[in-house]
Formats: C-alpha cells, sequence, structure tokens
C-alpha cells in the first residue's frame, strides 16, 4: 500500500478533500498546485504556473485547470470540479474518484461505469511543462476522452475577468495548438502524444470561486477563458499524454518524457523521503544562481530563510553539490551587501535576487549555515571553500561595518528595531513591527557568540594564532555578560533588552541559547531555559511565538490581514523552531530524550497527510486542534524536521 494514498471514502467527502492541496515544481520555480479533487481554492492554484520575468517579478497562471470528459454511448461524464458562489459545485467530477495516490506523482483513479481511468500528473524537471497521461485501465466499449483547458494569463495576485480585450487566436502545431491571451506573456502551447481533434468553442466560464481566499479576506471569484476542447478515442490498455508548456516539443517524445519524469521521482514511501520529495521544491536555477525559495505559493528567495534552511534541505540527504551551488549565489548577495556598505540590494543588473540581506541577524545566520557544511562534510572542505567568505564577514562585523549591527564595550551586539522589523519576527502594522524587538535581541547574541565560537576554530584548525587570540577573547568577553544580561531571576532568558529595560515575554527565540554548537550559559542555565520552552512553548505542531501566560497570546492566525498579522508571531506554533528545541534536547539530555524527540515527530509525520500533503506549511494556531496556517510548503520548516530526523538516526546509532 502506497504512503500517501486517499480511499474513495475521502476523496468524494468535500469537506475532508478539499482542504488537502498538492503540489508539484521544477527547478525554474515553476509549479503546478491543486487540491487532490482538482479544483483550485486559490488564487495561487493552476496547473501551469510559471515566472515571466519580462513582466515582473510573480509567478503567472497560464493554465487554470484541464477538464477531462468520458464519453461513451452518446453520454458524456465530466471529471472537473469547480466552486461557484453559493457553496455550489459545477460539475461534480469528484464522485467518480476511486482513490488518489502520491508514490511517484499524483495519481488519482476514476470509475464511471464500465470505465476505470488513470489520471497522472507531472512536472517536467528543467522546462516550464506541465504532463498528463490519461491511462485507460478498462472499459467495454468505444471511449473518447475530452480535454477542456481552461485559461487565466494573469498574475497569481490577481483575477482574470470576462473582457473584450482576450485574444482569441490559436495556431495549430503539432496534434495541439498554441496561443497567448495577452501581449507580453508567453505563447502556450497544448499538446497530445496522439492525434487528435480541437474543437473552438470560445466561451468564457464566469463566477469561480476561491475559498481560501474568501478566508484570509480577499476578493475570491474569477471568470477564466475556455478556447474549445480536444477530442480523441481512447483503447482499453492505452496511455495518452497531454503536455501544455511555454515551447512546442515533439510529440512523438512525450510518452518517453513522462516515463522519465516518474522515474525519476523520489518514492514518497516513507516520512524522509517524503520529506526529500519537498525540499527539492526549494531549490531553483534563475538567471543568476542557484537559490532556496522561502516557501511555496507566494514567498520568494529570502536571506534568513535561505541560510536556516539551506543545510536541512541539502546536506541530511548527502547533496552536497546542490548545497555549493546554491552558496556561490549566497556569496555573490553577501559580497554585493558588503561592497556596497550595508545597503539593501537594489537588483542591478547581474546582481541576484536575494531580500532581507541587511537584517543584523543575516550574516550571523551565514556563518552557522558554513558551520554545518563543516560539521556535515569536513572543516578542511569547509575551510578550503569558505574560509575567506566567513573571515570577511567576521572582520566587517567586528570593525562595525554593518549599520545596524554594533558590538558594544561588553562584548555584546545591540540592534535598532524600534521603526523597522528585523529579526525573524516581522509582521507589521502602518509599517511599524508589531513586536518592535531591539537593543541587545537574545538570538543574534547567541548566534554572535557562536559565530566567534566558529570563528576562533577556524582560525586554530588554520593556525592562525593571531585571530584565534582576538576572537577567543570576543567570544569570552560576549559570555561573561550574557548570562547577566538575558538570563533573569524566573530562570529563562529574557527576549531583549534596551535602556535598562527587559522584556519578560516567554518566547521560544532563547532556545537558541541552547542549541546552537556554542553556548554562552553554563550547564544548569541550559536545562532551565529548555525547561520553560518545554513547559510554556512545546505543541504537537511546533513551538509557540509566545507563551500563553504572556501578556497578548493571540494563538489564532484566521481572519483578513490585519487580524493575522497581530497573531502571526504572537502565539502561532512554528515547526522550524520546534526543530531547534529538539536539537538542543538531544545535545543536553542526549540517549535520555531520544523517545521524546521521536514522540514529536509523530505531529509533522502525520501533517503530511493533511493540508499540502507531502510538506509542511508556514505555522500552524498555537491551541488545538493546531490547524496548519499560511503558505503551503514552507522550507525552514521541512528542513528543520529533516535535520532531526537525521540527527535522531544518529544518536539512535551511537
Amino acid at each position: 500500500m502506497s504512503y500517501l494514498r486517499f480511499d474513495k471514502t475521502l476523496m468524494t467527502n468535500l469537506r475532508e478533500s478539499l482542504p488537502k492541496e498538492v503540489l508539484r515544481s521544477n527547478r525554474s520555480g515553476a509549479y503546478s498546485c491543486t487540491t487532490i479533487v482538482d479544483c483550485n481554492t486559490r488564487k495561487y492554484h493552476g496547473l501551469l504556473v510559471v515566472p515571466v520575468p519580462r513582466l515582473d517579478d510573480e509567478n503567472h497562471v497560464l493554465l487554470s485547470s484541464l477538464d477531462a470528459t468520458v464519453i461513451q454511448h452518446g453520454a458524456e461524464f465530466n471529471l472537473g470540479l469547480h466552486k461557484y458562489g453559493g457553496d455550489n459545485f459545477s460539475p461534480r467530477g469528484h464522485k467518480y474518484i476511486r482513490e488518489f495516490d502520491s508514490l511517484q506523482v499524483p495519481t488519482t483513479v476514476y470509475r464511471v461505469g464500465g470505465v476505470i481511468l488513470k489520471r497522472e500528473m507531472m512536472f517536467q524537471h528543467f522546462e516550464d511543462r506541465v504532463i498528463i497521461r490519461y491511462t485507460l485501465v478498462d472499459a467495454h466499449s468505444d471511449t473518447t476522452l475530452r480535454l477542456q483547458p481552461f485559461l487565466a494569463f494573469r498574475s497569481v495576485r490577481e483575477f482574470t475577468h470576462e473582457n473584450a480585450g482576450v485574444n482569441r487566436h490559436y495556431d495549430i502545431v503539432k496534434n495541439g495548438i498554441s496561443t497567448c491571451m495577452y501581449p507580453g506573456y508567453p505563447t502556450l502551447y497544448m499538446q497530445i502524444n496522439k492525434e487528435n481533434e480541437f474543437v473552438f468553442r470560445p466561451d468564457w466560464y464566469r463566477g469561480l470561486e476561491y475559498p481560501k481566499e474568501q478566508e484570509r479576506g480577499y476578493a475570491s471569484t474569477e471568470d477564466l477563458y475556455v478556447p474549445g476542447y480536444f477530442e480523441f478515442h481512447i483503447k482499453k490498455g492505452e496511455s495518452v499524454v497531454f503536455a501544455a508548456g511555454l515551447e512546442e516539443i515533439d510529440t512523438d517524445t512525450l510518452a518517453g518524457l513522462a516515463d522519465f519524469e516518474v522515474s525519476v521521482r523520489t518514492p514518497r514511501d516513507n516520512f524522509y523521503n517524503t520529506l526529500v520529495n519537498s525540499a527539492h521544491q526549494f531549490i531553483v536555477h534563475r538567471e543568476h544562481g542557484d537559490y532556496v525559495l522561502a516557501g511555496y505559493p507566494w514567498f520568494k528567495c529570502r536571506a534568513r530563510d535561505m541560510f536556516v534552511s539551506l543545510p536541512g534541505l541539502t546536506l541530511t540527504n548527502n547533496e552536497v553539490d546542490k548545497y555549493e551551488a546554491v552558496m556561490r549565489t549566497a556569496e555573490k548577495a553577501i559580497r554585493d551587501f558588503i561592497e556596497g556598505s550595508g545597503l539593501p540590494l537594489k537588483g542591478s543588473e547581474g546582481s541576484v535576487s536575494v531580500t532581507e540581506i541587511e537584517h543584523p541577524d543575516v550574516l550571523l545566520w551565514a556563518v552557522w549555515c558554513i558551520q554545518q557544511y563543516a560539521n556535515f562534510v569536513s572543516m578542511e572542505k569547509c575551510i578550503e571553500k569558505y574560509g575567506q567568505l566567513l573571515w570577511d564577514v567576521m572582520e566587517w562585523l567586528r570593525s562595525g561595518g554593518h549599520p545596524n549591527f554594533k558590538v558594544e564595550e561588553n562584548g555584546l551586539v545591540s540592534c535598532e528595531g524600534r521603526d523597522k522589523a528585523v529579526t525573524w519576527m516581522n509582521s507589521t502594522a502602518g509599517g511599524r513591527p508589531i513586536v518592535p524587538r531591539t537593543g541587545y535581541i537574545v538570538e543574534i547574541n547567541a548566534l554572535w557568540y557562536n559565530a566567534l565560537m566558529f570563528s576562533a576554530e577556524v582560525c586554530r584548525v588554520m593556525k592562525d594564532k593571531k585571530f584565534t587570540k582576538q576572537l577567543e577573547a570576543a567570544a569570552k568577553l560576549c559570555e561573561k555578560n550574557f548570562a547577566p544580561m538575558f538570563y533573569n531571576e524566573y530562570g529563562y532568558l529574557c527576549d531583549y533588552c534596551v535602556d535598562g529595560y527587559r522584556d519578560y515575554d516567554v518566547r521560544p527565540n532563547m532556545v537558541f541559547a541552547v542549541a546552537l554548537d556554542y553556548s554562552p550559559l553554563d550547564r544548569a542555565q541550559q536545562k532551565s531555559v529548555l525547561d520553560y520552552c518545554t513547559k510554556e512553548l512545546i505543541t504537537p505542531k511546533g513551538m509557540r511565538s509566545l507563551s500563553p501566560k504572556s501578556h497578548g497570546y493571540n494563538p489564532m492566525y484566521v481572519g483578513p490581514q490585519v487580524q493575522r498579522d497581530y497573531a502571526y508571531h504572537q502565539g502561532t506554533a512554528w515547526p522550524w523552531l520546534a526543530a531547534f528545541y529538539m536539537e538542543a534536547c538531544l545535545k543536553i539530555y542526549r540517549q535520555s530524550k531520544l523517545s521524546y524527540v521521536d514522540r514529536l515527530l509523530v505531529g509533522y509525520e502525520e501533517e503530511l497527510f493533511y493540508h499540502c500533503i507531502g510538506t509542511i506549511p508556514e505555522l500552524f494556531d498555537g491551541n488545538p486542534p493546531f490547524h496548519g496556517r499560511g503558505a503551503i510548503s514552507f522550507a525552514m520548516n521541512v528542513s528543520g524536521i529533516m535535520r532531526i530526523v537525521k540527527l535522531l538516526d544518529k544518536y539512535n546509532n551511537e
């Protein structure tokens, strides 16, 4: 039996099946995303969603959906599913679904009378092309298949509506057509590996509704253009392949291409392999390098997310080459930033597209990221590849080059965050941070201490006695003043301290002072901090961003944008934070916490069967039943859980 499989009972129950989404992507960042019953519920959903750089830096929905209709004896059975206003669904093709399976690729089996039709969907690795294979498993009489494409040609952040400006022209290509609805867009090629009839019957389908946008407080209806349909006969046992892409393809190659694309997929047959499959979706190749997308469907490459997630996405699966490819891009971004006197990247010609690199903790996360390479690969190889970069970053930070990173006389780091969010807790209202963390920020100083100690270790291996001594002295001063600054009388760490004020809110940021390789706390202090995290912050789906006992606790990430912004870091649960918590547990308690960490992982394995199947969303409500929220697939979360699975294996094998 397949790992990610859903039967008829669930598939035909829209209350159960409609919230479950499926995502496939390629190396360019193009993707295909919908629900497991093929009913789009977000404006970000579509069968072919691609970047169009000449228009903007957003993705664009070209092919929204593809309805298949089985025809026998003149009777038509439409397998599609669309939602319209008033909770109306038409057609209701989900009632024909017998099972959904996602072992290799998303596979749906339909049964219409004596007809059994299998549909497999895949996304080509290195081309912006979705491939759908239909196999007539069984039929007792002549069968015709009709494919009806629904076109959008719009940004994922907008909607299309019926208009007179649409270009209805199409050209005949081999076994298909090409068309482009609006100027500036690429041409869409829709082809089949079998002779077929294209019937030109242009029409608008009006008032399609996306309930997920309704939930989020946004506009939620649009019209989709249908140019006509493809129709062909199909025999029992025959497979026919449909492709939609930005370039014409030789349809004689489609059958072999479909076989190949299935064969190279990592089978999603267990917890870890499913996470590996998800991890591959975040690493994309663009014009100026390789990047890590922060998440799907709306996030781009953010510097902090890239450095936090890269080791887990690559090194845990021994994909050192992918790590090094992304780091080449990351090094360009770092050097552009440093050489630009600490100004945010402007996206000049030839530059890389990495955002938020100017935040004060980002370069410290870059050091941590390099540190993981040393841990997974070797210190010698790390020095060879990243020794100079590490030295340049640390010297720049120590010398005061960063405009918002000040090493004070007490050895600690201060930052200004009153008017602008500068940490991962970046929610804003009216352009100002909802949680204005400023001054001495706990995780930045924990990261700083770790960076100093790791850099000193690197210098020691390189036998650079001068810089080793300097870095060790800086680390010792930081360690001396860390606990007096942050460790309070209750036995946990204040979140930030500024001008004599100490923020006593119990937040997860203190866990980094325990989880990182080098801690500025003594063992008793580490245990006390970890105990507070266990008592007040940990949940089955992540670590709360604020304790329920703290003022302002707001754990439900629901409602319109403003309401969600005020909940974003006020009690919601984050899996990537929980990964560092689990790492801290294993670091402090070792084998005695193995079973506890193993039980915590159960919550994340369960999540693979909900929301976007096979991956982990951005965050969860902080209160039961801990619903998944935000982006449907989030790099830091997938990466963090992958790291813990591997770390658990390491401890189990000791």
